[in-house]
Parts: structure tokens; sequence; C-alpha cells
């Protein structure tokens, strides 16, 4: 569908038009030596133009379009607000927003691309940019956004993991996530005449059958990371002591001396609990 403007005029002209006709036809009748016969015919030509010029008028809102039809056939569309005259015969003269709409979508259960059942819901911010493709293009352009949304939504759940694996992005990584999503709707509505200004995940989530073993697995990886980073700080202190000990030359420590030393740091350095003192009175030979 080809948008192109309708014709029309300012919408004020013709009203003061409508004023005034009437008056000057009056006036006119009253002075000049008519017949009955020219008198009928006049008032009858009069009647039709004052009714063709109030046929023709329209008012358009602000962030709003009249999308015209001529005898079935595309008009044109009148984008512009105000009072404007267009051609009577011109019907229907469908009103089409063009204001920001945002359109929530209902919380879906699909499959991740590991399989994993998830739900998700987004939220998609979109105008209508080509009024009479989005009248004569598609039924209900409204529903058929909210419909290829939810195709979208759907096919993009699919593309990608719920947590990031094997240098794979996931869903939770959301610019990159959102952007797909954004460029995939606005394929999908194109050919409503509906640009996508933007969309989002705005609820992403295990299902609830399996939201208390992924919640576990997460808890297990955050553990075993923290005792990695736990681990590798104390081997790096439990070497840094051994290093300044013996540049300082403070106690000369053989190898059973240095185990026994390292075992103790890492022993405190890893517990869980605060460590208790032992005061030793001996020797480690004793």
């Amino acid at each position: 569908m080809v948008e192109k403007d309708a014709f029309r005029l300012p919408g004020l002209p013709i009203v003061i038009a409508l004023l005034v006709l009437p008056a000057v036809a009056v006036w006119w009748f009253v002075t000049g030596d008519l017949s009955a016969a020219q008198l009928g015919i006049w008032i009858s030509l009069m009647t039709l133009v004052e009714l063709l010029l109030a046929a023709g008028l329209i008012v358009v809102n602000p962030n709003q379009s009249r999308v015209l039809q001529l005898f079935g056939r595309y008009a044109g569309t009148v984008p512009e607000p105000g009072l404007w005259w267009v051609i009577p015969f011109t019907a229907p003269r469908r009103k089409v927003s063009l204001r920001v709409h945002s359109l929530e979508s209902p919380v879906l259960k699909v499959n991740d691309f590991d399989g994993n059942p998830i739900e998700i819901a987004t939220v998609v911010i979109w105008q209508v940019s080509r009024p009479a493709t989005a009248v004569f293009a598609v039924e209900q352009y409204a529903e058929f956004v909210g419909a290829q949304a939810e195709t979208a939504i759907r096919k993009l759940a699919t593309s990608y993991p719920y947590d990031a694996h094997d240098g794979m992005p996931s869903l939770r990584g959301a610019i990159d996530v959102n952007d797909e999503l954004t460029a995939e709707v606005q394929a999908r509505v194109d050919r409503a005449g509906v640009t996508v200004l933007e969309s989002r995940i705005s609820h992403l989530a295990y299902a609830p059958e399996i939201a208390h073993a992924m919640l576990q697995r997460q808890q297990a990886g955050a553990i075993v990371a923290a005792r990695t980073r736990i681990v590798d700080g104390a081997v790096g202190m439990v070497e840094m002591a051994l290093e300044r000990l013996s540049e300082r030359s403070i106690v000369e420590l053989d190898e059973e001396r240095k185990a026994s030393m390292v075992s103790n740091l890492l022993v405190v350095l890893c517990g869980d609990r605060s460590a208790q003192p032992v005061v030793n009175t001996g020797t480690i030979y004793q």
C-alpha cells in the first residue's frame, strides 16, 4: 500500500462560507424580483451547496489521522490535525491513532534453548507509522501486533538459554536480547504499517516445577565459585607469607615446618568458622 496525502482544503473558510451563503441568499431573495419557480430552484441549489460543503468537513485531532475512501478506493490520508474540507463523497473516513501504544504480553510458558521450561513476558512499545497500510493490510492491526509479538517472544525464548554457558549469550543478557526482540517484532509487524519503538523482557523466571532445582544449582555454582576464589586467595597469602619470612630472615623453616605452617594458614583462611588459637608450648618434633 502506497501512502498518499488526500486532497483537502482548510476548513475555516468553508465554515465561513456556510454562514455567509444563507445570509446572501436571504438578501437576494428579499431584494430580487424572482418568481415562485425561480425562488424554489435557487433555494434547492443553495441547500444542495450547503449540504455538500457541510458534508466535506472533518476534524483531525492531534496524533491522529484520517484514511479516506472514494467509491471503494483509497483516496488518501489526512495526517495533519485541524479542521479540513475534503471531497464530500469520501466514505468511510476512518480514524487511525498515531499515539504511542504499550503492549504487555501475558506470561508465557515456553522452553528455552536447553529445553528448560521458563516463564517469560515482554513489553512492546509501538505506534502506527503508515495509517493506510494499517487499515487495509490487516483486519485489526492492534490484535495483529499482539499476536505477532507473542510469536516473536516464543521464537526468541527458544533461541537462547536462560543462563549463559559455553560462551553463548543468555536471555538474561538484557541489552542484546532486547535489541533482537525489537528487530524480530518489527520484521513481523512491518506489513501492518507499524513501527516498534522499543521492546524489553519484563518477566523472566524458571517454571515452578523446576524453579527449586535450578535455584539449588545456582546456589551450588555460587558456592563453588566463592570457594575457588577463597582458595586462590589463601594460596596467594600463604605464598606471600613464606616469601616475606624468608626475605627478612625472621625464622628459618625446614620443609616440615613449612608444611605445618601452610596447613595451619589454609585451615584459618579457608575455614567456614573463626579460627580458635592454640598455644603450643613445645615443638612440632615432640
